[in-house]
């Protein structure tokens, strides 16, 4: 078995019964939404299996959620498998439970934070509505010139939002100039342009209020010095003390999410195995894409981490 990477899913990764199945069968599960429904004040073990789709997506739930939902994958899964990674990596939000698996975040810490994050980043949206579309095709040099040219041409703020991988690129920023960069885009020869169901232009400098006020609340906390690797989204790059986690999840909730970067560090380290842990199958998706060769797989209820656990225990 070669070296194993935790990857944990960002926004858009969430959907109603997301944790069901786990809530049904293990008690840690239980134990786990029983806290976090007490720290958050209302009842997330209900909202992340019953809905509504629309109350559950919304940025403020969806993040913690996620959060929520991750931990409890990777901890079933370590009591399982008794595997630790050599190293963490989180997509935006996932970023935190990258964190929490790292030793650097406790949990309670973690989904408070993340509950803050998710309200100032809404509250944001509310004051400077925005738009994010992903382009399919580019590349991040292309991506970088579309967004100038748009700039340059009046329609306003747009920039690179994440830097996902395999040619997908997604851009954020004020309506009109997202628009504008699109068309430039399908002018310039990409495939497909698709405009994402969010509330907000995240990862775009329209959100440095929102960073800097969350900045208040992660300077309070005590984070620690990272017992697992965590690569950061803002620079691709470990996480070695505890004021490069605090800068750098200030800088991500404005910056790009420097994933293919991120995923091609691992790469190089000679990480061959990255195990998904939480809702959905976006990221073994974008490693796919990035490298055919990577072994990816997902643990997001009992059979999948049955199926994961059987698979690495044959090696």
């Amino acid at each position: 078995m070669g070296k194993i990477a935790f990857l944990f899913p960002g926004q858009g990764s969430q959907k109603v019964g997301m944790g069901q199945a786990f809530y049904n069968e293990t008690t840690l599960a239980k134990e786990v939404f029983t806290q976090a429904n007490a720290i958050l004040g209302f009842d997330l073990a209900a909202l992340c299996f019953e809905g509504p789709e629309e109350t559950l997506k919304a940025t403020e739930n969806a993040q913690v959620a996620l959060y929520t939902t991750s931990l409890i994958a990777w901890k079933l899964f370590l009591d399982a498998s008794g595997i630790q990674p050599g190293a963490c990596a989180g997509h935006s939000v996932g970023e935190y439970a990258a964190l929490t698996a790292s030793g650097a975040l406790p949990f309670e810490e973690g989904l408070r934070l993340v509950r803050t994050r998710g309200e100032l980043m809404r509250d944001a949206a509310a004051r400077v509505p925005g738009a994010m579309s992903a382009l399919i095709g580019v590349s991040a040099e292309t991506a970088r010139a579309i967004c100038e040219e748009a700039r340059a041409g009046g329609a306003g703020l747009v920039a690179v939002a994440n830097y996902n991988g395999g040619g997908q690129i997604v851009i954020s920023g004020e309506t009109n100039a997202v628009e504008k960069a699109g068309e430039i885009a399908k002018e310039q020869g990409a495939k497909r342009v698709l405009p994402l169901p969010v509330s907000g232009p995240f990862h775009s400098p329209l959100m440095v209020m929102a960073g800097d006020a969350l900045y208040h609340s992660l300077s309070k906390v005590a984070f620690r010095k990272p017992q697992i690797p965590i690569l950061q989204n803002i620079s691709a790059q470990y996480a070695e003390m505890p004021d490069d986690v605090v800068g750098g999840l200030t800088r991500q909730v404005s910056g790009s999410v420097r994933w293919e970067e991120s995923m091609q560090r691992l790469l190089a380290d000679g990480f061959d195995t990255f195990i998904e842990l939480g809702s959905g199958e976006v990221l073994c998706g974008l490693m796919r894409r990035i490298e055919k060769t990577a072994r990816t797989v997902s643990v997001q209820d009992p059979a999948s981490l049955i199926s994961v656990c059987e698979q690495l225990k044959v090696e």
